[in-house]
């Protein structure tokens, strides 16, 4: 595992720190996460033990839970089930051993927007954890439309735009869009994009990714300057334009 330097912090709409639980009986593992992100500038509670972890979430309302799905007693997905079933929407991030693609369908069908697999690069989760919070922290807002540079989201009227022209999207497209604005500047795996866009596993087929994103450069891509970008074995990103 590897540490990271801190990206700029963002806050919550209020501008008070985002909050995130981190639930795991690894006590090291736990604490380690826990500092990672108070290094963000996050307000960060830990528990060890399924039932605690059930707790400290209804208790702390976190914009974000990392969850170890493998505890004794009341596990990760039990733990999110419960959550689910009160009508606890906070996005969760699944920590195991298991690698297996039916231990990734069960956790992401159970209610889990993502998976990460032991021993995991720290930067990596701290990523993918701050687009979630992200992604929850701006759904408290989402009267205002997404904007990268000049290009505009509408998610009330369903409309697109860049630089003042109207853009036609699909729906597939129109998601795809949003979660890449969503989380701009920030690299996107494939891994994830299915996850979040697409919601199932698609049993390593990852290429349909890459031929919406194709679409999606041919109709904004070709108003200005390039907006989305491939880093290579790794994932994709927008970002504005350079002129």
């Amino acid at each position: 595992m590897t540490s990271a330097a801190s990206p700029q912090a963002f806050t919550r709409i209020d501008g008070s720190p985002v909050r995130a639980v981190v639930v795991d009986d690894e006590r090291n593992l736990a604490e380690l996460l826990t500092m990672a992100l108070q290094n963000e500038g996050w307000q960060v509670e830990s528990a060890n033990n399924g039932q605690d972890g059930l707790n400290t979430v209804r208790e702390f309302a976190p914009d974000v839970v990392i969850l170890d799905m493998m505890m004794p007693g009341i596990d990760g997905l039990e733990v999110l089930r419960r959550l689910r079933t009160t009508g606890n929407d906070v996005p969760v991030l699944f920590l195991t051993a298991k690698d297996g693609v039916d231990d990734r369908i069960e956790a992401i069908t159970a209610g889990g927007d993502d998976y990460v697999t032991k021993p995991f690069n720290l930067q990596e989760v701290v990523a993918r954890v701050r687009g979630m919070a992200r992604r929850y922290v701006g759904a408290r807002n989402e009267d205002e439309p997404l904007v990268v540079g000049d290009l505009v989201l509408d998610e009330r009227s369903y409309e697109v735009q860049r630089g003042g022209v109207p853009i036609t999207l699909t729906a597939k497209e129109f998601d795809l869009l949003r979660y890449l604005m969503q989380n701009q500047r920030q690299v996107l795996t494939r891994a994830q994009i299915l996850d979040n866009v697409w919601s199932y596993d698609f049993g390593g087929k990852s290429g349909v990714v890459e031929i919406y994103i194709s679409y999606l450069r041919k109709k904004i891509d070709s108003l200005g300057p390039a907006m989305i970008h491939t880093v290579r074995s790794v994932g994709y990103t927008i970002k504005p334009a350079t002129p």
